[in-house]
Parts: C-alpha cells; sequence; structure tokens
C-alpha cells in the first residue's frame, strides 16, 4: 500500500481525491492537513506513516515552499509530488532546489495523478527530477487548459502526447497520420481512427470555448481564425512550434 499525505487548502479537492483512491488496494489518502502549518506537524510527528506527500504550493497561514524548506532543515527526506496552478517555468524555477520528484498542474485528471504516484514510488533511489522535461510536461498541460480543452477528454491526452512527441522529434511534422497517430494508438491500445476521432473533438470543443485572443495569437499566423478551425495536424504542429520556440527562449 503507497500511502499519501495531501496538503492542500482545497478540501473539495481532497474529498474527491479520497474518494478515488477509495476501493483502491495499491494507493490510500491516510493523512491530510489544510494548510503548510498543520502539514509539518503531521510530517515531523508521523514521518513513518506516510510514503509520499501530494503538496500544493498556494495555501494559506505557511505555503507549500515553507513546508520544502522546513523538510530540508530538518533533514527529512520523503518523496514529493508537487501541485501547481500557477506559472509552470516559475514555480518549477523556485522549487529546483529542493528533493521533489514531480510536478502535477492543476486541474489534473486524477488518472494522471494515480500514474504519477506509481512512478514516484517505483523510483526507490531517485530524488532528482529532470526539470526541463518535467516543465515541458506541464507547459504543455497548461497550454491545453488555457485553450479551453478539458483534462478528462480523451483527447486532451492524445494531443498532450502528440505535442510532447512532436516537440522531441520534429521530423515526424510529415507523417502525423502514418507515424504519431499509429504510435498513439499503440500506447492507449486504440485505433487510428479513435485517435484522429478524439483529438478532431478536442480541437473542436478548443474552437468553441478557448480564448479567442489567445487563439489569435498562437494560430493567427498559420490559420484563418474567421473562417475555420484548424486541422489536428495544424493545431498538433502550431503547440509544438509555440512550444519549441518558448523553450529556445528559456535557454538561451
Amino acid at each position: 500500500m503507497i500511502k499519501i499525505l495531501m496538503i492542500d487548502d482545497n478540501v473539495k479537492l481532497i474529498d474527491a481525491v479520497k474518494e478515488y483512491f477509495k476501493n483502491n488496494e495499491e494507493v490510500n489518502v491516510v493523512l491530510e492537513a489544510y494548510n503548510g502549518l498543520e502539514g509539518m506537524e503531521i510530517i515531523k510527528n508521523k514521518t513513518d506513516e506516510f510514503d509520499i506527500i501530494l503538496l500544493d504550493l498556494i495555501m494559506p497561514k505557511k505555503d507549500g515552499l515553507y513546508v520544502l524548506e522546513e523538510m530540508k532543515n530538518n533533514n527529512i527526506n520523503k518523496k514529493v509530488i508537487v501541485e501547481t496552478s500557477y506559472n509552470a517555468s516559475e514555480a518549477i524555477r523556485e522549487v529546483s532546489e529542493y528533493d521533489v520528484n514531480y510536478f502535477i498542474l492543476k486541474p489534473f485528471d486524477l488518472e494522471d495523478l494515480e500514474k504519477k504516484i506509481y512512478d514516484v514510488f517505483k523510483k526507490k533511489n531517485d530524488k532528482s527530477i529532470d526539470f526541463y522535461k518535467n516543465n515541458l510536461q506541464v507547459s504543455i498541460s497548461k497550454l491545453l487548459h488555457d485553450l479551453g480543452i478539458p483534462s478528462h477528454i480523451k483527447g486532451y491526452q492524445f494531443l498532450r502526447d502528440a505535442v510532447n512527441m512532436l516537440f522531441d522529434d520534429p521530423s515526424m511534422i510529415g507523417g502525423i497520420t502514418k507515424e504519431l497517430y499509429p504510435e498513439l494508438a499503440k500506447r492507449y491500445n486504440t485505433t487510428v481512427s479513435r485517435v484522429e476521432r478524439s483529438i478532431r473533438h478536442a480541437v473542436e470543443v478548443s474552437w468553441n470555448r478557448g480564448d479567442i485572443d489567445l487563439m489569435e495569437k498562437i494560430f493567427g499566423h498559420s490559420v484563418d481564425i474567421d473562417r475555420a478551425k484548424p486541422t489536428n495536424s495544424e493545431f498538433i504542429v502550431t503547440l509544438a512550434d509555440k512550444l519549441r520556440l518558448d523553450f529556445h527562449k528559456i535557454g538561451a
């Protein structure tokens, strides 16, 4: 059993996470706190009662950075997954000196959280994090959320992986339907047609509910925003190009 201490001022979110894992035989939220002070009391006094801390950064009284600093000062070594709902790059830079194992962007999909918990728990002696890669993952998620795509629809997961794959390998730009779609179908044990259809649905959702100004900023140079929504390929390629430019600026 992987035992979780969740420190977050969002009562509904804690309840939702607890409910999700209620009947899970491998993961359980055993302790909870609603601010950094309460969290540190539990961490200091019940260190052996949990395996992973799910830590919000923004909380009343004392925030997540306080918790990380206190853990460092008291030489308390526990695996930590940080939740963040503000600028991903800034958050990652702020906590880069602490032993954080992973970041997850709010609002997050509970299935994604479950996967991250398993991944973090399995890395027995690894307290390091690939900040560049994790920053990319969080930045992709944030961009899709800002474009109005909810994390619970299947197309969101496909788009997130597709943008990531094209970011890593720009040569796939000419093989989205013949290379990228089959790879996604293989990863998720589904068909190529379902991948294509789910991504198209996600693009339609984005076009109907996303921020118009952001749409114009991202797609205005490559798509006639007044004429029609972008194709799946245009959507994926444009987002990957934007992120590649953003990350080039960060590394410059």
